[in-house]
């Protein structure tokens, strides 16, 4: 059987931690970072946020993890 090709984009977007969980960046972010975003909305920005529960079987299986 061959072997188990990871999604290239999920690769990028999405990381494993030690304890097993997936993280992935807070969305949002990248654009309009004046007035319109208050400076502790744009501090939470930094913060990897846990991925939902409903998401996680399949980005595990983007990922190539079963």
């Amino acid at each position: 059987m061959p072997k188990m090709k990871t999604h290239s984009s999920a690769k990028k977007r999405f990381k494993v931690s030690a304890t097993g969980k997936l993280t992935r960046r807070q969305a949002y972010q990248s654009h309009n970072l004046g007035a319109a975003k208050s400076p502790k909305r744009k501090r939470a920005f930094g913060h990897d946020q846990a991925v939902d529960e409903t998401n996680y079987k399949a980005i595990l299986r983007l990922l190539g993890r079963r």
